[in-house]
């Protein structure tokens, strides 16, 4: 088996957690065969929004298909 790897960053005006189930379920929305998820930031945006928005940063791995 081969995994790739790749960044996505979620985001949320609620949570942490938030941000990072908006990365996730995108993830799991547009790729097959998705393995795991590991948390590599979170941040929080103030500057250019109205109220915080939670972001996380996010690695998804996901198993490549056979050839």
């Amino acid at each position: 088996m081969v995994y790739k790897k790749i960044t996505l960053i979620g985001r949320s005006n609620e949570s942490f957690d938030a941000a990072v189930d908006d990365a996730v379920d995108r993830a799991q929305a547009t790729l097959d065969n998705v393995h795991w998820v590991e948390v590599q930031e979170m941040g929080v945006e103030i500057a250019s929004v109205e109220n915080r928005e939670y972001q996380a940063e996010v690695e998804v791995a996901f198993q490549l298909e056979n050839e």
